[in-house]
């Protein structure tokens, strides 16, 4: 077991130069020269393990290798290589992921080869090595609270993508182990490193639309189709280990359409596109309104749609949901051709941003520059970067885990909502749903032992 490490000053930076790293320079990852990475001399670098190799890991990984003073020591996932993630043709796994980290490496090396990354079936393995400082959580929904649990309690930072979980209460324990174990966590929420993100909702905090009434907030289409009432379980494929990828979910027959990219669409993994998009533009719009660190009073469905009864895919395929909050102002989450953005409405204007621009009525208001009396929002342009910098200050980084869960909190109460078609009463303060335990069943899930928050850690 290890001890884990409370705060920076147990850093590999003093590891490797104590005594103690002589005697484990053999079991350290292979470290790339200082040629390679310019100044970053190996006891400046912040070596990272990849937990998870599917479709996020095409976005992520090249993201962390264009960062000189981090290097990719080891990759994990339970599939060892296959094809048919998002498409039919991308062909993903620990194997694949290995192999374009270690050629990424060999590419900036003068003998133009490297094979220092390794690659490991069970994350505790990543968990369990004293030389890797921080690990990038990108499994599947489900897994995200256990991981970033035993992760905390290692002695790990942590990147861990959105959705930040899978029920409101994962959130909470998530919070405790951060903060007791003294780690950073960024939430993989892109957009809150986005100056166009960022100017938007500065100036709706800055009352340029007026005072805020109402927030529209768009998630995509399903852009897939499950496989209908009927459906078959499938043989699992050869080189997936199914039962670690189900970890702390219940049991339940393969189907290809379970694992991979799909899995989104399944309640016991994720919570749809609720969650897979709303996590994007509802914690948009909370930096808008100044919601990060609470919520909403009430939750309502507004005419949600799920798949048929028998079918394998079970979230909502029309998300359309109301959020009331205690000052007045009215959210609506809804799936529209949009797929992503927010929409702030004002006694004086509205304003919407988009990935890509600022959108507004009338058109001086997303022209209207901020002056320096101006609130101003924290500055990031680009989230990985963010969370390295972190590491090393020990400051919290744009979206910590208070904020991550506040904005999956939102999802999932919607989510609760739209299942039960009804309203539902919330009090952010204490995190509870208030006269329904119907309602406030679904705030938690239990979790399938070996695969929960005593999993043991292996030595």
């Amino acid at each position: 077991m290890i001890t884990p490490r409370s705060s920076a000053s147990c850093s590999r930076r003093e590891f490797l130069r104590s005594s103690a790293a002589l005697s484990a320079l053999i079991a350290a990852p292979t470290i790339l020269p200082s040629s390679v990475f310019g100044r970053n001399a190996p006891s400046n670098r912040i070596t990272l393990g990849i937990i998870g190799c599917g479709n996020q890991s095409t976005v992520d990984i090249p993201e962390w290798l264009k960062n000189d003073d981090c290097q990719i020591v080891a990759v994990c996932d339970v599939n060892k290589a296959s094809k048919g993630y998002k498409n039919d043709q991308q062909y993903l796994g620990r194997e694949p992921q290995q192999k374009f980290v270690n050629d990424a490496y060999a590419k900036k090396t003068t003998s133009g080869t490297f094979k220092g990354v390794d690659a490991y079936v069970d994350f505790r393995e990543i968990l369990a090595r004293p030389d890797i400082d921080a690990v990038a959580i990108i499994a599947p929904d489900h897994w995200h609270a256990v991981m970033t649990v035993m992760a905390a309690r290692a002695g790990k930072d942590i990147y861990c993508q959105k959705p930040l979980t899978l029920t409101v209460a994962e959130g909470r324990d998530m919070i405790a182990a951060v903060r007791k174990h003294q780690r950073v966590l960024q939430t993989g929420s892109q957009y809150r490193s986005h100056a166009i993100m960022r100017q938007a909702c500065e100036l709706v905090r800055n009352g340029r639309i007026g005072k805020l009434q109402r927030v529209e907030t768009y998630v995509a289409e399903n852009n897939f189709k499950g496989p209908g009432p009927g459906w078959k379980p499938m043989p699992v494929p050869a080189g997936f280990d199914y039962d670690r990828w189900l970890g702390p979910a219940a049991q339940a027959p393969y189907h290809h359409d379970r694992c991979f990219y799909r899995f989104r669409f399944i309640s016991d993994y994720s919570g749809g596109q609720t969650t897979n998009f709303g996590c994007h533009s509802n914690n948009v719009a909370h930096w808008a309104m100044n919601m990060d660190h609470t919520g909403p009073i009430e939750i309502e469905d507004m005419g949600a749609e799920f798949p048929a009864k028998g079918d394998l895919f079970t979230t909502a395929t029309k998300v359309a949901f109301r959020a009331r909050y205690e000052n007045g102002v009215v959210l609506e989450c809804k799936t529209d051709k949009l797929s992503f953005g927010a929409t702030s409405h004002g006694t004086e204007g509205w304003l919407r941003v988009l990935s890509r621009k600022i959108e507004s009525g009338p058109e001086s208001i997303a022209k209207s520059p901020l002056g320096p009396k101006d609130f101003r929002l924290p500055v990031s342009e680009n989230h990985y970067r963010n969370f390295l910098d972190c590491v090393k200050s020990r400051k919290d980084p744009m979206e910590p885990v208070e904020v991550g869960h506040r904005t999956a909190s939102l999802c999932h109460l919607g989510n609760i909502a739209m299942q039960l078609h009804r309203k539902i009463k919330w009090d952010p303060k204490k995190e509870q749903i208030v006269g329904d335990a119907e309602a406030a069943k679904l705030l938690s899930r239990p979790l399938r032992a070996p695969y929960n928050y005593e999993y043991p850690l292996k030595a």
